[in-house]
């Protein structure tokens, strides 16, 4: 539990630091901890010291521990991949799903989103290196699939995510970043009020900031190794 306290002072650390660099308020950078393969307990360890954001991939094991937790005030994100028989599930019990990939999946998270719960934050997953191993859209597809999931009752289109393929050095890191962050300039001018860059993890998250992310996910880095 002492280890979950240092790591996330160091991230905390590094945002800052990152943010600094570049001109940026450090609080408007979100911290996400991934905390999936890892037990309640070490997300209750987090939360009791500050951490309230926290993303989980597996919907079994991500539902489990919501039950567990829920004397906690815990922002929940779904950062897994969303299967049309995972909707119903994910709209009833998350605050925000992060891999929209296909109108389909849009539509029944709208629809089954209960009335009594605020509208479901979503970003859209883009493939932005275009890798065949990785969901999401082209950036040519983004256009006409934002501007249908933003007239959506039941979420809210928060903004784009993705995973770019690995580089060796942070310019490289960056170039990919600040394709995503010009595309979300561009939905922002076609009238799309939208806010959030969901990008950047341990190994590029400086490059990320750099660029304008708005949440950075982080899993191994304050939980250590997963199981």
């Amino acid at each position: 539990m002492q280890k979950i306290e240092k790591n996330l002072n160091h991230i905390r650390t590094q945002i800052i630091t990152a943010a600094e660099a570049c001109d940026r308020d450090p609080d408007s950078i979100l911290l996400l901890a991934v905390s999936k393969r890892k037990p309640a307990s070490d997300i209750r360890r987090a939360w009791e010291l500050g951490q309230k954001d926290f993303g989980e991939n597996y919907l079994q094991e991500a539902q489990q521990k919501i039950e567990e937790l829920k004397d906690l005030d815990i922002c929940w994100h779904f950062i897994g991949a969303i299967q049309s028989n995972k909707t119903r599930n994910i709209a009833e019990t998350f605050d925000w799903a992060h891999c929209i990939d296909r109108v389909k999946i849009a539509q029944r998270l709208s629809e089954q989103r209960p009335a009594h719960l605020p509208p479901l934050n979503v970003c859209i997953q883009v493939n932005i290196d275009h890798e065949s191993s990785k969901a999401g859209i082209d950036l040519a597809e983004l256009p006409e699939l934002a501007s249908t999931i933003y007239q959506l009752p039941g979420i809210r289109l928060r903004g784009l995510m993705t995973i770019p393929a690995p580089q060796e050095t942070e310019a490289a890191q960056r170039v990919a970043f600040a394709r995503l962050a010009d595309a979300l300039v561009s939905l922002q001018q076609q009238g799309i009020d939208c806010d959030t860059l969901s990008m950047g993890m341990t190994q590029d998250m400086p490059a990320a900031i750099a660029e304008g992310s708005t949440l950075v996910r982080i899993g191994t880095a304050i939980f250590g190794e997963r199981d």
